[in-house]
């Protein structure tokens, strides 16, 4: 049997919208008509399942109105699953149906009856013939037919036997959830590796790829289990852009397919009534992000019930026995429960650091956080004002120091609309596509994933808070016209006076961006043997006067990273032989001249030292003591710190000849200069932590047993994987004194551990310039032996630095 004409929508592409169509009213359209469709449908498949003649009419159009349904023979049923089920067939997708019987001895005819007009019509046809017990049984051992009878629903026949299946089907899922919801996740993740992720393909699959159609279908299922809520209102809504983009893509190419090709991308953004490809693009990311993002949330109580289930002992209630959920600091302001970060009940919601300093929390901590902890933040907490306070900024950069554990904190934020909020021009980035098959991102992930990169290479350069940040930036550019690199430092210059940098420190952010190809391209289009292209690279770097070399250790760095974060297609050993060659010789070029002073003592430091004896001044964050100096001072002080559970951000120790201006000319006089902040909640009292360093500085207090036997009673978590420390001698930086730089990933007592180990070289710290940036520590300490003099024997030298990078390590 033949049908003239197929069921309107399956195979005339529709028009594209007038020009003054909208988008809304574009969408609008579409699922106007896959909602007149579906009832069309509806209609026509009631028909024929119904007691009709032989030859059944054509199916109706969109339209046009069909028979009823008929006597329906008892103990049948036609149910409708998959897309169908839920009214969102498009023009190309298949027809998912089932004949549901009691048992009927005679069903194969009725069936014929239903599948043939069907397949005449030129539909695509998914179908099986069940009773409720086989369908159970299918259900049990097949995923795909139990994902579409979870969603199972009635066009005709037995009421009674469409809600048996369904409580059969759901009750099953339900008593058997840690299995199957464990399966499902092996073949969401499999799936995922498949068709990649849809937010960052230039062609995508809409249904398969990750943060597509399938994945919101499975997020129902999982709800229907009880482990974890529907979808909420974001992700529905970006569902519904996905399916109307899948309706117009088929509408458009009258074909059955779900990768949105290039050549296809406009016509689609026309039916849609958007702009361009690239706007179509964008909405594709947003949503495809909003997707992801809801789903790792999801997954992750998935994970946590099938844990707990695999954990509780058999016939005991799950939470039977629990005394409540304990709650670890993990940062002022955060601590983690249940696997997640949340803000602590004394959290300062007026805090202008609080969003970032959890947000770092999370990160380093390697944790996620909660939703309605960033649900929270981004409607009730303060946020930096222009230009930002230290603390904010330190918290941004701890947060970017986190490497990979950064980015689904970021997105998280994100997500919340945060991000734009402390960084406005990042709107501009945000979902930008490139296309280029050379980049795995959109601008605003790549930056994001340079910065996880840039991580990783901390330890190579002096400044590791530019190095995060110029990661961050180098592509914030591409938002605006012209050149990228060129626009690019500008936006950057703005952002870092934002941020609250010196000066001289947006100089070099500036020019980092500006430059941050020159190496790459350089490297791979000169000849590098040829003394111009050296000199090529040290004239680009002149824009930071007296930091060029700084800048040519930033942009190598940086080229690793951005390299690293585009793709497999742009680097490569050669390449980076090439630029860490380019850079070396760079480098070399522009050594030499007199290196800068070590540190000195300040007025305020010399009136502080003429005390007799020893003082100590404790105000607010700043810490400073005056004592005579002898071995050991340093470490012990910063153990003090410790002890009170104070986080040391910057130390400046001076030892210079005593200024009461009576003492014998060899004596010495000892400064601390310390900035040390809380590690959780408030900071300790001045006084008790004056008193204790009084106590110190008399030899009553005994710091290393006292740290010894804290630190034996904390529980540690892992945390974030972070690079291996690094131990330089700096050769040529000092006359009088051995110049020790340490660069290391903060941690409580990190000073103390340090100051010990160059203790029991013998050596003694003449000055130290101590600085934590994010969570990076970068410590230099001019130390000599027991005579005062500065060390030059190699093998001495070689046990200080082994001797270091064991207490650290």
């Amino acid at each position: 049997m033949t049908l003239a004409h197929p069921p309107a929508g399956d195979r005339a592409p529709a028009p594209a919208p007038a020009g003054g169509a909208t988008s809304d009213s574009a969408r609008a359209a579409l699922a106007t008509a896959r909602a007149a469709r579906a009832a069309a449908l509806d209609r026509w498949l009631a028909s024929l399942l119904a007691a009709a003649p032989p030859h059944p009419e054509p199916p109706p159009s969109a339209g046009t109105a069909a028979a009823g349904e008929g006597t329906v023979p008892e103990g049948v049923a036609l149910v409708a699953v998959g897309s169908h089920a839920r009214r969102e067939l498009t023009p190309g997708g298949d027809l998912d149906l089932v004949l549901l019987h009691r048992g009927l001895a005679g069903v194969a005819l009725i069936a014929d009856r239903v599948w043939y007009p069907v397949w005449d019509s030129g539909l695509r046809l998914d179908h099986s013939v069940r009773t409720v017990a086989e369908a159970r049984t299918v259900a049990r051992g097949d995923m795909k037919a139990a994902l579409g009878l979870l969603s199972a629903r009635r066009l005709a026949g037995d009421h009674a036997l469409v809600d048996e299946l369904r409580a059969a089907v759901l009750a099953d899922w339900r008593a058997d959830a840690p299995t199957r919801l464990a399966e499902l996740s092996a073949m969401c993740r499999e799936r995922w590796e498949t068709h990649g992720e849809l937010a960052f393909l230039l062609e995508p699959d809409l249904k398969e790829a990750h943060g597509g159609l399938r994945d919101v279908h499975v997020m129902h299922a999982v709800a229907a289990s009880w482990v974890a809520p529907a979808p909420d209102a974001r992700v529905r809504a970006a569902h519904d852009l996905l399916l109307d983009i899948r309706h117009a893509l088929h509408q458009v190419t009258g074909r059955s397919t779900d990768r949105l090709v290039l050549q296809e991308q406009q016509a689609v953004a026309r039916a849609l009534g958007l702009l361009d490809a690239d706007v179509l693009q964008r909405s594709i990311a947003e949503a495809a992000r909003t997707v992801t993002y809801g789903a790792s949330h999801l997954w992750r109580r998935v994970e946590n019930f099938t844990r707990a289930k695999h954990r509780q002992p058999p016939g005991v209630p799950q939470g039977a026995g629990r005394r409540g959920v304990e709650r670890r600091p993990v940062g002022d302001g955060a601590v983690e429960h249940e696997g997640e970060v949340v803000l602590a009940r004394n959290a300062d919601l007026n805090d202008p650091a609080l969003v970032l300093r959890v947000a770092a929390a999370a990160a380093q901590t390697g944790l996620p956080l909660a939703p309605a902890t960033v649900a929270r933040l981004a409607e009730h907490a303060a946020l930096p004002r222009v230009p930002w306070p230290a603390e904010a900024r330190d918290a941004l950069v701890s947060l970017l120091g986190a490497g990979p554990a950064a980015i689904a904190v970021w997105e998280a934020l994100d997500q919340a609309g945060l991000i734009v909020r402390l960084l406005p021009d990042w709107e501009r980035v945000r979902n930008r596509p490139q296309r280029n098959p050379v980049h795995r991102f959109t601008v605003d992930r790549h930056l994001v994933e340079t910065a996880a990169g840039a991580a990783a290479l901390t330890r190579e350069v002096a400044r590791p808070d530019l190095l995060l940040i110029g990661a961050l930036l180098h592509d914030i550019g591409k938002g605006w016209p012209g050149d990228h690199s060129t626009s690019g430092a500008v936006v950057a210059r703005d952002i870092g006076a934002r941020l609250g940098l010196p000066e001289e420190d947006v100089r070099v952010l500036e020019t980092v961006v500006r430059h941050h190809l020159l190496l790459p391209e350089t490297a791979t289009r000169r000849d590098i043997d040829d003394p111009v292209t050296v000199q090529t690279v040290t004239a680009a770097v002149s824009g930071a006067p007296g930091r060029e070399r700084e800048v040519v250790d930033l942009l190598a760095a940086l080229a690793v990273a951005d390299g690293g974060a585009t793709g497999p297609a742009a680097w490569g050993a050669w390449k980076a032989g090439l630029v860490a060659e380019l850079a070396r010789r760079a480098a070399a070029a522009l050594s030499g001249g007199t290196p800068p002073p070590g540190p000195a003592l300040t007025a305020d430091h010399l009136a502080l030292a003429r005390h007799d004896g020893a003082a100590v001044r404790v105000t607010g964050s700043r810490i400073t003591i005056a004592a005579p100096d002898r071995p050991g001072l340093l470490w012990r002080a910063a153990g003090v710190l410790a002890l009170h559970r104070l986080a040391v951000k910057t130390a400046r120790v001076v030892s210079s000849p005593s200024v009461s201006g009576t003492a014998v000319p060899a004596a010495q006089t000892a400064v601390l200069d310390f900035t040390a902040v809380p590690e959780f909640g408030t900071p300790p009292d001045p006084a008790g932590l004056e008193a204790d360093l009084r106590r110190m500085l008399a030899g009553r207090l005994d710091v290393a047993e006292r740290l010894e036997r804290r630190a034996r009673s904390v529980r540690i978590r892992p945390g974030v994987t972070v690079p291996p420390p690094r131990v330089m001698i700096v050769d040529d930086a000092s006359r009088t004194a051995t110049v020790v730089e340490v660069r290391a990933h903060d941690r409580p007592g990190l000073l103390w551990r340090v100051g010990q180990a160059l203790g029991s070289c013998g050596l003694q710290v003449r000055a130290a310039q101590v600085d934590t940036l994010g969570a990076e520590a970068v410590d230099v300490f001019y130390v000599v032996d027991d005579q005062g003099r500065p060390l030059d024997d190699p093998d001495a030298l070689a046990a200080v630095r082994a001797r270091v990078l064991r207490t650290l390590r």
